[in-house]
């Protein structure tokens, strides 16, 4: 057998990729659901792009492991003006970016980095932007394209970001996913060799792994970053990434100890994995919610009164036995209970489809409207069993006069095309990112969300005016005032119908230690060990 140096050597090189011996002892294999459709996070929103990322990059501030606190990480601190618009970050010093077949960097991480990284996303005239064009839906989505005034370094270790206006989640938006800091000189190095795309596809970043391949609908796989700031965290040599669409093989998989960590299984596998003694299950409540958008901009689904037919005519209850059995609550809200400033005042319309008849005749609607109903072909834990929801849903509005389509596509061109507003009506869902409300009633329902993560194509000025200033508010019970009458002015738009929070249930092999479920659905593998 090839002693660890070796092998870690031959995997670096690709030589053993796809190999037995890339599954060697101190190497962890996650049972994944989805492919990635690239490394670059600016670019992405959806957890399986985000957890792909996630080894080989770091931000500014990140979130502490299995917590919502946000701590030092590239920025050792910070400094936030007395008026909250300026903040000073002072960089950590000798982080080194990856070194691979395509990139040998000269020079350690430093404030050019910074600069680069956000000022691609916020100034369209930006070289790399203009040869490489592509959308920042989380940067936009939250506003942030236009309330940060400008970034600029004093000196090579010290970043100074002004904003427009205060933004009480900014410290906590810098640490989600989409701010991972990208290296200045590969991307120089990108723009002289005609190559930018390279960025999403060929990733260096200053993470714990470092990426080696790719294979679409396979593997990731990447090799520990020997060089990494905090070798604390670096435990593994190779980390590999098994991409299956299928629960059911994805937990076959886990007892065999084909992976030693996967995600989302089958509500009703999760019995026979508690009582496997190879196995263990972390059982968390879920920060998330499962719902169906309706696309606003598509007739019938403009009118309110035709939203208001479908929303009463879903029957929750069924949904909530045949596709959570038992690991779901109830959603009534834009959001999870457990959020802070949820209205629990809120309560949905009573389930009726003979009303809902009534409501679909009066706006005109004809029996045997055809509409389609996009299903994600990927578990989440906010849905489990898309493909049956809807089988419910088409058979709940057909009771009404619908003609219902199931439609679905590959998860990566399942996004796009609904950000692109294809759909009539789509099941998506969602998992916090942050622990702010505006991550949910900005980030998916704003109007500067739309072509992002608001789905339904939905922009009120009454809604957007309440939710941006909320953002400006810096005190806890004020911006609950105003989150709180967004929401019910959201419950009264119906754009969505909230279907249900889900518990995560988290299996893994009992030699995996380290690993924490995180309350934003991610899956990090920084600090990750695993027993001979």
């Amino acid at each position: 057998m090839c002693k660890p140096l070796v092998l870690f050597a031959l995997i670096s090189a690709g030589i053993l990729v796809g190999s037995p011996l890339a599954y060697a002892a101190k190497s962890v294999v996650f049972c994944s659901e989805g492919s990635p459709a690239g490394f670059d996070t600016a670019q992405y929103t959806a957890a399986t792009d985000n957890d792909a990322a996630e080894p080989i990059y770091n931000r500014l501030s990140e979130f502490e492991k299995g917590g919502t606190a946000v701590v030092p990480a590239l920025a050792t601190r910070w400094d936030i003006s007395e008026d909250g618009l300026t903040y000073t970050f002072h960089l950590r010093e000798g982080v080194k970016f990856h070194t691979t077949k395509w990139f040998i960097p000269t020079r350690d991480f430093n404030a050019d980095d910074v600069l680069f990284t956000f000022n691609r996303m916020l100034n369209p005239e930006h070289p790399f932007r203009k040869a490489y064009p592509t959308e920042f839906p989380y940067f936009s989505g939250m506003s942030l394209n236009k309330n940060i005034a400008s970034v600029e370094k004093t000196d090579p270790m010290t970043v100074v970001m002004t904003l427009n206006s205060v933004d009480a989640a900014f410290i906590q938006n810098l640490a989600m996913s989409f701010a991972s800091i990208l290296s200045a000189e590969y991307a120089d190095q990108l723009l002289t060799t005609g190559k930018p795309g390279n960025i999403n596809q060929q990733p260096i970043g200053t993470g714990p792994y470092v990426f080696v391949r790719y294979q679409k609908d396979s593997s990731i796989r990447y090799v520990a970053n020997k060089a990494y700031w905090d070798p604390s965290q670096v435990k593994l040599d190779t980390l590999i990434f098994s991409i299956n669409v299928d629960a059911a093989t994805r937990m076959q998989k886990l007892r065999k100890n084909e992976c030693q960590v996967s995600l989302n299984p089958r509500p009703a596998d999760v019995a026979g994995l508690k009582a496997d003694p190879a196995l263990r299950v972390i059982e968390k409540p879920g920060f998330n919610l499962g719902y169906i958008a309706y696309n606003v901009q598509h007739p019938p689904l403009d009118q309110l009164p035709v939203r208001q037919a479908l929303d009463m005519a879903v029957n929750k209850d069924a949904i909530l036995k045949a596709v959570y059995q038992g690991a779901g609550q109830k959603a009534v809200n834009a959001m999870p209970p457990t959020q802070w400033s949820y209205d629990d005042s809120l309560v949905d319309a009573p389930y009726n489809p003979e009303k809902a008849k009534e409501l679909l005749k009066a706006a005109g609607v004809k029996e045997g409207t055809e509409i389609t109903l996009w299903a994600m072909p990927v578990q989440r834990p906010y849905n489990p069993n898309a493909k049956l929801m809807a089988q419910m849903l088409q058979s709940d509005w057909g009771k009404i006069g619908l003609k219902v389509e199931i439609v679905s596509y590959e998860w990566g061109e399942y996004i796009k095309r609904t950000k692109n507003g294809e759909h009539d009506i789509t099941l998506i869902g969602w998992t916090g990112d942050n622990g702010d409300p505006d991550n949910w009633l900005g980030t998916l329902y704003s109007c500067d969300a739309i072509g992002g993560n608001n789905y339904s194509m939905w922009c009120d000025k009454t809604y957007d005016t309440l939710i941006k200033n909320a953002k400006t508010i810096t005190d806890r019970a004020q911006r609950t005032v105003l989150y709180k009458q967004a929401q019910q002015l959201l419950k009264q738009k119906i754009p969505i119908t909230p279907i249900a929070h889900s518990t995560v249930n988290q299996p893994l092999s009992t030699k995996v230690q380290g690993f924490q479920v995180s309350p934003f659905g991610r899956n990090a593998f920084s600090g990750v060990s695993v027993d001979d």
